[in-house]
């Protein structure tokens, strides 16, 4: 072999893909096992470090699915252990319901424009099928909340579990794997962000109960027909 065609070969080889991607400085650390990462059986642990939060004058909305009521009530139940921890009231905790993933970004986005709460939850499972149903709603649902967040100036936490098989989401909605927990301190933390940075003060007293909230009485509700009731 002339030395000129080694020179050759060994360029080719130092500039292949493969060579460049284990080499480069984004080399993923993580290992890969036949067909699935190895971080797969890693995902339900969480790798977020929350301070400190005080959400004693914060308001947070939640919204939930009924499909898959089950997964997404534990869900929930940890996002609300995580809002009390964080000393957020029960009464500044508003809870709805929506029949599926696909109907909260429109629902976060009515909520968003009440101005009735800091931070936005939303939960829900989509559970991978035997057809393209799956794909469809997560990118939509994803794209969707992001769109309102944004628009809003609404924090909008992407509490929606997109999931394999049902184990991997009992792996995420129980025990000291539940991501709610999370989803709530996220939700705390970017409503104080929010407020901070957009200046703005808190409301003493019973927020959601001021903000139209409370049951109102018969009386009450004819003088203020018209207005809007859902939130």
């Amino acid at each position: 072999m002339t030395t000129f065609l080694k020179k050759f070969l060994l360029c080719v080889v130092a500039l292949s893909p493969s060579c460049i991607w284990m080499a480069g400085a984004f080399a993923p650390t993580t290992s890969f096992s036949t067909g699935t990462y190895s971080t797969a059986r890693r995902a339900a642990e969480s790798e977020v470090s929350f301070g400190d939060l005080d959400g004693s004058d914060i308001r947070i909305g939640i919204i939930r699915t009924r499909w898959n009521e089950e997964h997404v009530k534990n869900l929930v139940d940890g996002c609300r252990k995580a809002l009390k921890e964080c000393n957020v009231k029960d009464e500044n905790i508003f809870e709805t319901t929506v029949p599926g993933s696909y109907e909260l970004p429109l629902a976060a986005r009515f909520l968003a424009l009440s101005g009735t709460v800091d931070a936005i939850v939303t939960a829900g499972v989509l559970i991978k099928g035997e057809t393209l149903h799956f794909e469809y709603i997560s990118e939509a649902v994803s794209s969707g909340l992001m769109s309102v967040q944004l628009q809003t100036q609404t924090p909008i936490v992407y509490g929606v579990l997109n999931c394999l098989t049902e184990d991997q989401v009992k792996a995420r909605s129980t025990g000291d794997n539940n991501h709610g927990e999370d989803w709530g301190k996220t939700a705390v933390e970017m409503a104080v962000l929010r407020n901070e940075a957009l200046n703005i003060k808190g409301i003493k007293g019973n927020k959601l109960m001021d903000l139209g909230f409370n049951k109102a009485s018969a009386l009450e509700t004819k003088e203020k027909k018209g207005a809007p009731g859902f939130f």
